[in-house]
């Protein structure tokens, strides 16, 4: 960022906060948000800024408080089997987990439910191969101007019904809902199950979000960094992203201008089609054989 942006936004606070529009979005080609998020890896709360390890929770769990929330589980599936830091694309994904996404090049399926990925036992452990997640913005309760994190939700953390007053993601937002409270509206306790062999939270309530906070969190749930953390994103290699056409070396066509018998070169299509008139290439100038090699030894070897 330079100084003077800096200074700008410095002056204006609630400038990065309005979002992007979308003439913005299209040119730049996207956004860079050095986003930063919570991760569950190894059974440890760790947080994330620009795609680096930068702290860890050792307790088994946190409070946060939910901002805003994917409305839906999106799908992703991988071809490639999973490699430790190796980063790919996925073959298929989905951000509604019902149909494939539009540009996704080669759907395994019409829709997510008739598909043999997304089916139960198609991967080890009684899993599907197609994985199931949910995306979250959170905040923490003594900071909720700070900043927003994003929490990606395994499908084993989702449905998880009520037990001893912790539920999964989806059951614990349908009892916040059945008693007329906002998910936003409560600091939310996320723990580690700990009868669960692999990573998998749940969820209770332990108190109302201050009066004072309301505002805040209403403002953090409008930015588009909480816009894009509750966002699917598909990683895609430099290579896979389309790059702008370039200019062919194609015969131009050809207009004919009122007036004139004789077609005229339009210079601003380079675009052929065959049922266009053929132009006669330009009489080319008599080349000029090239001198010979001996020749120009025997000048050289001549003695005044």
């Amino acid at each position: 960022m330079s100084s003077e942006l800096a200074n700008i936004i410095q002056n204006n606070p609630g400038l990065a906060q309005t979002g992007l529009d979308a003439d913005t979005l299209a040119v730049a080609g996207g956004i860079n948000t050095g986003s930063k998020r919570i991760s569950i890896k190894g059974g440890v709360f760790r947080k994330y800024a620009g795609g680096k390890e930068v702290g860890t929770i050792e307790d088994r769990h946190m409070n946060v408080i939910i901002v805003k929330m994917a409305h839906t589980a999106n799908r992703m599936f991988y071809a490639q089997q999973y490699q430790e830091g190796v980063s790919v694309s996925p073959t298929c994904w989905s951000t509604d987990s019902r149909v494939p996404d539009a540009d996704v090049e080669t759907p395994q399926a019409k829709s997510c439910d008739q598909c043999t990925y997304s089916v139960r036992n198609s991967a080890a452990g009684n899993g599907s191969s197609c994985r199931l997640s949910w995306r979250v913005a959170v905040v923490l309760p003594n900071d909720p101007s700070g900043d927003v994190l994003q929490v990606t939700l395994p499908s084993t953390s989702c449905w998880q019904k009520e037990d001893s007053g912790k539920w999964g993601f989806r059951p614990y937002v349908q009892m916040l809902a059945n008693n007329n409270v906002s998910a936003s509206r409560v600091i939310t306790k996320i723990q580690f199950d700990s009868k669960a062999a692999t990573p998998k939270l749940l969820f209770s309530p332990v108190g109302a979000v201050p009066p004072d906070d309301v505002p805040i969190i209403d403002k953090q749930a409008k930015s588009s960094v909480a816009e894009q953390a509750t966002k699917l994103s598909v990683y895609k290699p430099a290579e896979d992203v389309a790059a702008p056409a370039q200019p062919t070396a194609a015969t131009p066509t050809q207009e004919i201008l009122p007036g004139v018998s004789s077609p005229i070169v339009a210079e601003t299509s380079p675009d052929v089609s065959e049922d266009q008139p053929k132009i006669k290439e330009a009489a080319k100038a008599p080349i000029e054989k090239p001198t010979d090699v001996n020749d120009i030894v025997k000048k050289w070897s001549v003695k005044d």
